[in-house]
């Protein structure tokens, strides 16, 4: 479905041809027009009207890691301390939040699954803080629609997203804008969601709905808030990031086509004044793009960005923008947490210690997922075998998420299997062919750079691309040759032995977010489905482990990386 698109016919303003005057004349009407310039300016009505952007909180309310159990420079409560010291010198600023906010840490997951009666802690804490509106994010819909359903009504401000659009009514499923006069200025916030959900979520859990291009959507808006709202100010609230790289340090991740399209909407959405962007993880403090200030606060509540708009009005009444800036204030140590915010997340807090505690089986030695970029670990041999045992599955493919993870020697528990699993995946299980498992690991392999002999492994690192969309199979053995060109350079690849046929069969195993592309593993979106699972990988582990008692301890060796052999002097 496409937004509804408005042209409007060119203008062409022609100027009257000016008089000739005399020089006397001319410098004395000069010199007057200055004086009546400079009298209008000294005289004019100006407003600063002040905004604060919070992403991608992904339920982080205490400053803590849930995976180590330390003090972290980030959440929600040590935010609070931000915002409230930013409207001692703005007041009327208003306070807006670009999505993935109900899922992302062991507190929300806790919530949603263990105990969800009461209210979502993070609604609790944003109405405590007096949000004024929420931009719906991709991960918003990760528990499923009843969880976002019941979220969203326990919030006590509008939840934004003018291109998701209800399939019954083909209107906007949740309210496109926010208007509200701040301080005499009418400002609209138009809330917009990246497009790319179907291809990463289940589809119970976006029913009904379909994602329109979101380009098209801001223009038709942006000229109805114009035209029909009389906003002087218009600002859009975008989960999305930057599209390119721009030779900075806030550079995009790899991304699906249409992902992000914050640049777009800069460069070719008339009267916009500020984007605030999310998606991403990235920190971007102010960028300036087609007279557009952009801005978007990192992830977790690590930073929070203050943007400020300066306006004059006019002779006949209407306000206009004269100047912007923005900066994003970071979170650190020092900075201290809101009690009030940690008083209303304390009892979630406690239930989700609690379960992060339990205790669920043993491991022999301490295994960590530090170099499992860079050969087989057992860590991720461990994420296969669960996998391949709940899809009955003859390969398997998982990456390592983060290269902190680690299992401690002696006691597991839940905690652990957190640290080693950290997103809301569910399995899937596809019929896919030789080739097709050659095709996704041949991607993996773009990880790694192609650089001259003698260039060490952590040199061939790709800095563009994440360290999560390095997939590792299990169920065959392999080679990746990185003296070789991309595309050639998985070689040796067998199963049960004996070479992987290109028109083989076989029963794989991933998560959801790579069957739907997620990572540019394209390849497997055509397979057919043979099974999925009800739960998600990270309980699926919890259960194997509860069952088996022990975590396997001992990688199988079964892949391997190859340099490129020195040549001799």
């Amino acid at each position: 479905m496409t937004s509804p698109r408005l042209n409007f016919p060119d203008i062409n303003i022609a100027m009257p041809p000016r008089p000739r005057l005399p020089a006397l004349r001319t410098a004395a009407l000069f010199v007057a027009s200055l004086l009546l310039l400079a009298t209008s300016v000294l005289g004019a009505e100006r407003r600063r009207i002040t905004i604060l952007s919070t992403t991608d909180l992904h339920g982080h309310i205490y400053p803590e890691d849930y995976f180590t159990e330390k003090p972290d420079a980030l959440g929600l409560a040590k935010i609070a301390t931000l915002i409230r010291e930013q409207r001692k010198d703005a007041p009327h600023a208003l306070l807006v939040d670009c999505g993935d906010t109900i899922q992302g840490s062991p507190l929300e997951y806790v919530h949603a699954r263990v105990y969800p009666q009461p209210a979502d802690p993070m609604m609790l804490a944003m109405n405590a803080l007096h949000y004024d509106c929420m931009t719906v994010g991709n991960h918003e819909y990760n528990f499923g629609l009843g969880v976002l359903e019941k979220a969203r009504a326990e919030a006590h401000f509008p939840w934004l997203s003018a291109n998701t659009l209800s399939l019954a009514i083909h209107e906007p499923a949740y309210a496109p804008c926010l208007i509200r006069d701040v301080d005499g200025v009418r400002v609209a916030v138009i809330g917009l969601t990246t497009p790319k959900i179907p291809v990463w979520e289940d589809p119970p859990h976006y029913q009904g709905l379909t994602f329109a291009d979101p380009v098209a959507t801001a223009r038709f808006w942006v000229s109805r808030v114009r035209k029909r709202e009389h906003a002087d100010v218009v600002i859009l609230a975008v989960h999305m990031g930057l599209e390119e790289d721009l030779g900075r340090s806030d550079a995009p991740p790899p991304a699906l086509p249409g992902e992000n399209e914050s640049l777009a909407l800069a460069r070719s959405v008339p009267g916009v004044d500020l984007i605030l962007m999310g998606h991403t993880h990235r920190n971007v403090p102010d960028l300036f793009v087609n007279g557009v200030l952009l801005a978007q606060a990192g992830r977790w509540g690590d930073h929070l960005v203050r943007a400020d708009l300066y306006l004059e009005k006019s002779a006949a009444g209407s306000w206009s923008v004269i100047g912007k800036s923005a900066r994003s204030i970071p979170v650190t140590s020092a900075t201290p947490a809101d009690p009030a915010i940690e008083a209303l997340a304390a009892p979630y807090e406690a239930q989700t210690q609690a379960w992060l505690r339990r205790p669920i089986g043993r491991c022999a030695v301490e295994l960590d997922a530090r170099d499992s970029r860079e050969r087989d670990t057992a860590l991720v041999d461990f994420i296969n075998r669960v996998q391949m045992d709940a899809g009955h599955a003859d390969v398997s493919f998982a990456s390592s998420f983060t290269l902190s993870a680690r299992i401690p020697a002696g006691e597991v528990t839940v905690r652990d299997i957190n640290s080693l699993y950290v997103y809301e995946n569910t399995l899937t299980v596809v019929e896919a062919t030789g080739a097709q498992i050659k095709a996704a690991l041949e991607h993996s392999a773009r990880y790694y750079r192609a650089l001259p002999a003698g260039a060490s492994l952590a040199e061939r690192i790709d800095p563009s691309i994440p360290g999560y969309n390095f997939d590792i199979a299990s169920g065959v053995t392999y080679t990746m040759d990185l003296g070789r060109p991309f595309g050639q350079r998985i070689v040796a690849l067998k199963y049960q032995g004996r070479p992987l046929a290109p028109d083989q069969k076989l029963r794989v195993a991933l998560n959801n977010y790579r069957y739907g592309g997620g990572g540019g593993y394209t390849m497997f979106k055509t397979c057919p489905v043979l099974w999925t699972s009800s739960e998600e990988i990270r309980n699926l582990i919890i259960d194997w482990v509860e069952r088996h008692h022990v975590v396997p301890s001992a990688p199988d060796d079964h892949w391997r990386i190859q340099l490129p052999p020195k040549s001799n002097p």
